[in-house]
């Protein structure tokens, strides 16, 4: 999953939320509100959708720094599927 989500086997929810993911990741200014209620309709409430947007938008800031600033890795975390 962790590198191409669309051949995990996910819910109809977990897939809406991922590409939700990607498209906020890769585009965040085409996310409209079409795309909120595609949310809604696989059962996610408002709160959740915050709650996700949020996550998602601290996951991209926080790399951005990272990558800006040229963060190393840290050597004791691995790639994933590394054991």
């Amino acid at each position: 999953m962790a590198r191409d989500w669309t051949k995990a086997p996910l819910s109809d929810a977990d897939q809406a939320l991922c590409r939700y993911a990607e498209q906020l990741t890769a585009d965040p200014s085409s996310v409209a509100p079409v795309d909120i209620d595609a949310l809604r309709k696989h059962g996610f409430n408002d709160t959740a959708i915050h709650d996700a947007t949020q996550v998602i938008a601290y996951f991209n800031y926080i790399n951005r720094i990272a990558d800006g600033l040229a963060v190393e890795d840290e050597e004791f975390v691995r790639a994933w599927g590394e054991e």
